[in-house]
């Protein structure tokens, strides 16, 4: 393995933020060694200097998008920790149908977003509590479930909607998957009617969002524990101008927004937390 000297740690530490606005400190070294050592190699490059160089040169951003689906943590599967999607199953989706009937029972419209979705486990995962809870009547609702991530790769596997056994059975049962999957043999495939209630777009959430409209729910979890405290501080209130109003906001459980901002009210139900627009 390609072992990085000092010096380059700073370079690549900050050119890895400039790129992601992931903060690599240097506890971090190994991680730069283990997920950009390979790419080093496979440019021919001697030091990560010279990885460095060639991605700032490299007019494709290819070797720059590399380092970001390196860098960028995927670690994601289907109804992660659970415990948000019983909330979003049992309070948060409940309320906002209601909400949305009373303005609006024809052609009723529902807009959620999932911030930093990998490669598509967690939209997928509502697409189908969705399902489950609308029952038929999903045919009178124009939902929109928009996926973002930063990662080339991981909007690519989340469009396509394939997932090998292994991914499969962390968080699905038995009827999900007999249900909503088509066997492809050794990978299974998310059925059309549920991949086509999503799409998928890369997106840099520390860049301007563009004209995404509004949502009334967002999912931003376990993300911005990799930002420093300003990042973290213009993130959630640029997340906060793209909800409506009493749209819902779902972080991590091991993330506040305690001294970030106080645009959100927080909200506990059962042993669940989310946050509501003031």
């Amino acid at each position: 393995m390609l072992k990085i000297e000092s010096q380059e740690l700073n370079v690549i530490a900050k050119y890895v933020y400039d790129i992601s606005g992931i903060i690599l400190d240097k506890s971090k070294s190994y991680l730069i060694e283990s997920r950009l050592g390979p790419i080093a190699q496979k440019y021919q490059c001697r030091n990560y200097s010279e990885l460095y160089y060639k991605a700032r040169q490299d007019a494709s951003k290819k070797i720059t998008n590399q380092i970001i689906d390196a860098i960028s943590t995927n670690e994601t599967f289907f109804f992660r920790d659970n415990a948000p999607f019983e909330l979003l199953r049992n309070k948060i989706l409940p309320d906002i149908f209601d909400r949305i009937l009373e303005r609006n029972s024809f052609g009723p419209r529902l807009n959620i977003w999932s911030a930093a979705c990998s490669t598509g486990q967690e939209v997928y995962s509502i697409a189908i509590i969705l399902r489950e809870l609308l029952g038929n009547d999903i045919s009178k609702w124009r939902i929109n479930l928009l996926g973002t991530d930063i990662s080339d790769s991981a909007i690519a596997r989340a469009s396509y909607g394939e997932y090998n056994r292994t991914e499969m059975g962390r968080g699905l049962n038995g009827m999900q998957i007999n249900k909503y999957f088509i066997d492809k043999g050794d990978k299974m495939r998310i059925r059309d009617e549920i991949r086509y209630m999503a799409n998928f777009r890369k997106m840099n959430l520390l860049q301007p969002f563009g004209a995404i409209g509004k949502f009334d729910v967002i999912l931003c979890r376990n993300v911005a524990i990799y930002f420093n405290m300003e990042d973290r501080k213009n993130l959630f209130n640029r997340l906060a101008n793209q909800l409506v109003p009493k749209g819902a906001l779902m972080i991590g459980a091991t993330e506040s927004l305690f001294g970030i901002t106080d645009r959100f009210e927080r909200k506990q139900y059962m042993n669940s937390v989310f946050y509501e627009l003031k």
